[in-house]
């Protein structure tokens, strides 16, 4: 090169001095970058790793384990946990990483969704934290507690529905959570909440599988004539194997006040034996009063179950669904959990109430197949009394007659006195006879079932002895179905106090009872006693007034005296209808 103005060459220097460019720097920030992306990358194939491997999981108590799992390895979490929203804003159930089994059992109770825990239930919306006990929410933690400061939580939503919230505290290397974290969590929650559906699924179909099973057993077990404390039996097992309970009972009325165990399955089932329950105080007892499904996160502090006994057991969860037979309940099916269980959930009630709806169904059967069992005894009674009445009867009736004619022809006092006696003795076995038909058409039935003819004739077979003799007894019109329940206990006693003044005061030989019903309930006793004569009325006859008076009737007492006979007679009579 030449210097053209002077026309003369002179050298240029070299090197050439380059422009400072910051290779270094720039290096140093490429390098920085690729570190940063190769993190990010190795981060999403970690956070596709753990969505993938959330997928797998079928079982819902793995998939919530991982979920947390891999949300606390992904941030670099110390700790982590998964709280699951029962029904209201409180946690159902609590699921911790990061501390071991001793440490949480030295802690005590799971949380139950209060401070920044129920933060993000009342808000379900991601929140992070540089120190949660700042946070105006913030309840402090239990004795034992680590501690923890950072913070991190985000939902999980399954459609619309918030099933749970993931929490994660203490970043390792002091670091906080920073919006890739939420960001990272977030995506999992997603993901979470598709596989923990699908878990859900999953295990319901199960559930429906063995409940299905389950309810083809008790099927079976009625269709092939159990009996009922057999199937009520299995129903309890298999209730409490399905609805993965800890104890079961099927509880039944047995007063008006109370219902008694029935059966029962489980922990506790031999305390729980024969056990009555107060109908008041008891969830079993509103099951069965209101005929609904009555649930209990924990039956220690729920104020309704209050009267309840201790069967041996600490219980927690309990649900008690009402055994429907008709329009109302007639007992209800017990299940309980061992207290820190989670609670049965809207689906177990529903499957509790498809055993309690069998257990009706046996309970129906079984009376129905009493009832024809008792339908059959009685026709075969009838049968017999009709025998009786219309064969052996009749033949000693016309045998006696037969003596009494030929008595007649007897020319011997001896003989004719024979013949007497022999009649005689045809009468009292004839008396005898139909006082065993009375009485078979009368037995079979509990008290408050039967009808009231079979009432009525019952109090007549029981004044026989007394009075020495048996009533007859006539009874004519719809005697059970006009004559209203509350009129015929009436009927029976003024009947049984009635035959009882003739036992005791009129030293008779013939009682005669009538019971009609047309227009109005009449009651009619007739005996050939000494009559009252000028004796005043005792107590009895003014019971029998007064509950005339009571329904609206009367009571007549006359001495048979005044018409030539002997006696007294009793004429009762209400209303139909009492007024």
């Amino acid at each position: 090169m030449t210097d053209r103005s002077s026309g003369s060459a002179r050298p240029t220097p070299w090197p050439v001095p380059l422009p400072q460019l910051r290779l270094d720097a720039l290096l140093e920030e490429l390098q920085s970058r690729l570190d940063a992306a190769r993190t990010v990358q190795s981060r999403m194939y970690s956070l596709l790793e753990a969505v993938l491997g959330v997928g797998r999981k079928l079982e819902l108590s793995e998939v919530l384990r991982h979920i947390v799992q891999a949300a606390a390895a992904l941030t670099n979490a110390e700790y982590g946990a998964l709280g699951t929203v029962g029904q209201g804003a409180y946690l159902s159930d609590f699921l911790p990483v990061g501390m071991t089994d001793e440490l949480i059992e030295r802690i005590g109770p799971l949380p139950e969704g209060h401070g920044i825990l129920g933060e993000l239930i009342r808000h379900p919306e991601p929140l992070r934290l540089a120190d949660l006990t700042r946070h105006p929410a913030s309840h402090g933690f239990p004795e034992h507690h680590p501690a923890m400061h950072t913070f991190l939580g985000v939902p999980i939503r399954i459609g619309e529905e918030v099933f749970g919230n993931l929490y994660l505290t203490e970043k390792r290397g002091g670091a906080l959570f920073d919006a890739d974290d939420e960001a990272i969590v977030a995506t999992l929650a997603v993901a979470a909440g598709v596989a923990i559906d699908n878990a859900r699924l999953y295990n319901e179909s199960l559930r429906r599988e063995q409940r299905l099973e389950a309810l083809g057993d008790v099927t079976r077990s009625l269709l092939s004539g159990a009996d009922v404390g057999e199937v009520l039996g299995l129903i309890a097992r298999r209730s409490l194997e399905v609805a993965q309970a800890d104890s079961a009972a099927v509880l039944l009325p047995c007063d008006a006040d109370g219902l008694a165990v029935e059966v029962a399955s489980g922990d506790g089932a031999d305390s729980m034996a024969a056990a009555v329950i107060p109908s008041r105080g008891s969830l079993t007892g509103l099951a069965a009063a209101t005929g609904r499904p009555v649930v209990t996160r924990d039956v220690r502090t729920d104020p309704r179950a209050y009267a309840m006994p201790d069967f041996g057991q600490e219980c927690g969860p309990v649900v008690a669904v009402p055994l429907m037979v008709g329009e109302g309940a007639s007992g209800a099916l017990r299940l309980s959990r061992s207290a820190g269980r989670p609670p049965f959930d809207d689906s177990e009630v529903e499957l509790v109430s498809g055993f309690a709806g069998q257990a009706a169904l046996a309970l129906e059967l079984g009376r129905h197949r009493r009832e024809a069992e008792q339908v059959a005894l009685l026709h075969d009674r009838d049968r017999i009394a009709r025998d009786l009445h219309d064969l052996a009867i009749q033949r000693l009736f016309a045998t006696g007659m037969t003596l009494q004619s030929a008595g007649r022809l007897i020319d011997r006092p001896e003989a004719a006195d024979r013949v007497g006696r022999a009649v005689d003795d045809l009468d009292e076995t004839i008396k005898i006879i139909r006082s065993t038909i009375f009485a078979l058409r009368a037995e079979g039935e509990p008290a408050m079932r039967r009808s009231l003819r079979r009432r009525v004739a019952e109090v007549i077979t029981a004044a026989a002895e007394p009075l020495g003799c048996p009533p007859s007894l006539k009874m004519a019109g719809r005697i059970d179905t006009d004559i209203p329940a509350a009129a015929g206990e009436h009927v029976l006693a003024v009947l049984a106090e009635a035959l009882s003044n003739v036992a005791r005061h009129a030293d008779a030989r013939h009682v005669d009872v009538t019971l009609g019903v047309a227009d109005e309930v009449v009651l009619e006793v007739v005996d050939d006693g000494i009559g009252i004569g000028g004796s005043a009325p005792g107590s009895g006859l003014g019971n029998i007034r007064q509950r005339a008076e009571l329904l609206g009737g009367k009571a007549d007492v006359q001495d048979r005296g005044a018409t030539g006979t002997h006696g007294t007679r009793v004429v009762w009579r209400i209303p139909l209808r009492p007024v």
